[in-house]
């Protein structure tokens, strides 16, 4: 019974000192929700759309450096939730976005009819979030 405890013990030991990088990683997405209406203002509940997530850099009108697309499907309340960073990309590549630098604006289209006949549904500026205030935190040794 001796011999079993200190193989246990040594077992535990052992594995504080393993990597925790799975817990460690950032999340290469963020979310996005919206709803969805119709030109009458009407909920489009249970419809496949097709939003075109663009994040331009410097202002609301400024160069496009990552833009993806989603087929989503509302709720019944005309709810979509995406992650944006999982779509289909067709400029840049979201791993390689320098958040660090510059500000940075997301750019809404949507074709309610599912299609690719997007229309731009307004930019707005992306703020921090509470995950990457702590982040910035972290990475400059103020909670350690």
């Amino acid at each position: 019974m001796r011999k079993f405890t200190l193989i246990i013990a040594i077992a535990l030991t052992l594995s504080a000192f393993l990597p925790r990088q799975a817990s460690a990683q950032t999340p290469q997405a963020f979310k996005y929700q919206a709803v969805v209406r119709d030109n009458a203002g009407d909920i489009l509940a249970s419809t496949g759309v097709s939003l075109r997530m663009s994040i331009r850099e410097g202002s609301a009108s400024g160069i496009v450096i990552y833009r993806e697309t989603h087929s989503a499907t509302t709720n019944q309340f005309g709810l979509v939730n995406i992650g944006i960073g999982n779509g289909t990309p067709d400029i840049g590549t979201f791993s390689m976005i320098d958040w660090g630098t510059g500000t940075k604006y997301l750019e809404t289209e949507l074709d309610p009819a599912g299609g690719t006949n997007y229309t731009t549904m307004g930019t707005a500026q992306l703020l921090s979030v509470p995950y990457a205030l702590y982040s910035e935190n972290t990475a400059n040794g103020d909670n350690l």
